[in-house]
């Protein structure tokens, strides 16, 4: 219960970032903001943080947290990068902020559904989707490199006429989301879903 507490709390705040992060820029611009405010201390240049080390329900830096993140919502334009691969650089950043080290953090990101797509290696997301390059990949990349497990659902790769050579080498391709999600809740993960 206590994680599940923790884990509203932290996408509350990840929500209250995103919105405050948009809030200079139709406001005019950067200026008013100083540098240093938005932080990436795990996830280089993905899910911008603000640390408020006096606010409430802060994680401890002693304990695990074990969250599965389902993400099936791809970004609108092939060409963008996935708000909701955001979302789980955000929340690894706001872990880390409050003082959480990464080793604490049991982190897997399930990708489904539309967001399939975000696992195929450059070539076959052009072929398909027509960008330049997947935009995905490098927040992938980095998101492992933290030490979250990133997958795909193994039935929507074939559900959407995909092939398993296509998936990049950085993601696992799972049995299937569903089968990950509840395995993984089993094991006492919270359920995030993106």
């Amino acid at each position: 219960m206590k994680i599940v507490r923790t884990l509203l709390a932290a996408s509350l705040c990840a929500a209250s970032a995103a919105v405050l992060a948009a809030e200079p820029a139709a406001a005019g611009g950067d200026a008013a903001t100083p540098p240093g405010f938005w932080q990436n201390p795990a996830i280089a240049g993905y899910g911008e943080v603000h640390p408020l080390p006096k606010a409430a329900y802060q994680p401890q830096p002693g304990e695990i947290y074990k969250v599965v993140f389902s993400v099936s919502k791809a970004a609108e334009k092939p060409a963008d990068t996935s708000s909701a691969l955001e979302a789980v650089a955000r929340a690894v950043n706001l872990y880390v902020s409050a003082g959480v080290p990464l080793d604490h953090l049991k982190f897997v990101v399930i990708l489904s559904g539309a967001m399939t797509d975000s696992a195929l290696d450059d070539e076959h997301y052009k072929q398909k989707l027509g960008a330049d390059r997947n935009p995905n990949l490098d927040l992938i990349r980095k998101l492992r490199t933290a030490g979250v497990d990133v997958a795909v659902c193994g039935q929507a790769v074939l559900g959407r006429k995909e092939q398993y050579e296509w998936v990049v080498p950085e993601v696992n391709v799972a049995l299937s989301a569903l089968t990950t999600i509840t395995m993984l809740q089993h094991e006492g993960y919270a359920l995030m879903s993106l």
